[in-house]
């Protein structure tokens, strides 16, 4: 019942600002998260934060609504606050939430990353931006250009801590602490605590509040997803991913690929299946990715094949299925990508494919998540329980059936027929042509014909023919 009652909050109970509740009302944002009534009220009274909690939990808004709110209405121009963040597909994500709460104010927001021009990036920031979301890499590198001034900092975020942990980027998040003001009001997001994330917030936090929304949360979200586990052949996945898109109810789909290669097959293979399909992956540009991520939200492609680091910033409440063409890393990775659907308290549907020689690699994330699916089900295409498992109608193929080719129109037609007509006339009259050769050739006058030659006559004898 107590849980019950804390999903009955609204915003302006959480003393937000009329014009950010406001703002999210119209995008149909109504009652704030776990993570979110915790958070919030502590980030507006200034309070260092270690918040803990899984990814699609709500702890964008968490941090974001308390910086945009405490900068103010109408804030001096100037980069007052800072957002560092471990992907680029992240820094957009992040960077959209943020204008959304400060759609009602005179607030800037510029995505500071890697992948795009700088110019840009310097512009808005020379027009005044106050509020930064950004990458390490590019961040430090425009701040020794000094174009990035963090001097100012009032407050500075560090979302998916542990993400940066595990890319490496924790020397340059030291780095960019150092560059900011000791007295900044500092909040930390991890969905775990590896010690080094420890470390780091006591060296950079002053005494701050740790808020765990994950546990409970996580398991709310996972009973939220149905996990489908199938051991499939590697020759007979596509058909099988096919026959699933077809399934009853689904809607957009997220399909993860262990390489950049591998998604990009898939991709193809999917658009000649006729399937809306995108990809987002390492190989393609910034803006390419960026292109595949609105076709995604908006609905355009419903179907997103992505490798594991370009797929961080999805953030998309409407995904229905998740498929794991290859099996995670290990369990972290299975929550990770599992965790595109189910959010939100929706549910979804988890579906992974685990190959012959990655059982081994199966069982340990098996024991891991306390799944109890140790031996999945041998599965193909054909399987009835396939069917029965997705809700695919029978029948079904991997391939959507083709539309037929549009009706000619009569004039094209006429045209078709009159070209058909010269085609056998040319035909026939080489036929004729051609037959006595054959004939000859038939009744085996093989001799080579000899050539005629033609007599010339001499300029005399032309002369005097002439003349008489």
């Amino acid at each position: 019942m107590e849980d019950e009652n804390r999903y009955t909050l609204t915003f302006e109970e959480l003393s937000i600002d009329s014009d950010i509740s406001a703002a999210l009302a119209d995008k149909g944002i109504l009652e704030p998260f776990p993570i979110q009534q915790q958070c919030i009220p502590l980030g507006l009274r200034g309070t260092d934060i270690i918040g803990q909690a899984k990814t699609g939990t709500g702890k964008t808004f968490a941090f974001g609504i308390p910086v945009a709110q405490r900068l103010g209405l109408s804030p001096e121009p100037g980069v007052k606050a800072l957002i560092v963040v471990p992907t680029r597909e992240l820094a957009v994500q992040v960077t959209e939430d943020m204008e959304l709460i400060t759609s009602r104010r005179d607030t800037k927001v510029v995505a500071i990353y890697g992948g795009k021009a700088y110019d840009g990036q310097i512009a808005e920031l020379k027009a005044g931006a106050q509020i930064v979301v950004g990458t390490p890499g590019r961040l430090l590198d425009l701040a020794g250009q000094r174009m990035l001034d963090l001097s100012k900092i009032e407050t500075m975020v560090l979302d998916e801590a542990d993400r940066m942990l595990d890319l490496g980027f924790l020397p340059d998040v030291e780095r960019l602490f150092s560059l900011t003001p000791e007295g900044r009001h500092t909040m930390l997001f991890s969905a775990t605590m590896p010690g080094a994330i420890v470390s780091l917030a006591r060296r950079f936090m002053s005494r701050p509040m740790h808020i765990r929304a994950s546990e409970p949360d996580e398991t709310k979200t996972q009973a939220n997803i149905r996990h489908m586990v199938y051991r499939a052949h590697a020759l007979d996945k596509d058909e099988v991913i096919g026959r699933i898109l077809q399934a009853e109810g689904r809607g957009k789909t997220v399909i993860f690929t262990r390489t950049k290669r591998a998604a990009s097959k898939l991709v193809e293979e999917l658009r000649d299946r006729g399937f809306a399909a995108a990809s987002v992956h390492g190989d393609m540009s910034q803006e390419a990715r960026e292109r595949a991520m609105v076709s995604f939200k908006t609905g355009k492609k419903d179907v997103l094949i992505a490798t594991d680091v370009a797929a961080r910033g999805i953030d998309v409440l409407d995904v229905t299925h998740v498929i794991n063409h290859t099996i995670p890393e290990d369990e972290k990775a299975y929550l990770h990508r599992v965790g595109r659907t189910g959010r939100a308290g929706r549910t979804g549907i988890a579906v992974t494919f685990v190959d012959w020689e990655d059982m081994h690699k199966w069982s340990i994330i098996d024991r891991a998540l306390d799944m109890n699916q140790p031996a999945p089900v041998e599965t193909y295409s054909s399987s009835p329980h396939l069917f029965e498992d997705m809700g695919i109608p029978a029948g079904s193929k991997g391939r959507l059936i083709a539309t037929p080719p549009a009706p000619k129109s009569s004039s094209s037609s006429r045209r078709e027929r009159g070209d058909r007509s010269r085609s056998n006339e040319r035909s026939q009259s080489n036929e004729r042509s051609e037959r006595p050769a054959r004939e000859a050739k038939a009744d085996g006058d093989a001799a080579p014909r000899r050539r005629r030659r033609r007599r010339r006559t001499s300029s005399s004898q032309n002369s005097a023919e002439t003349s008489e």
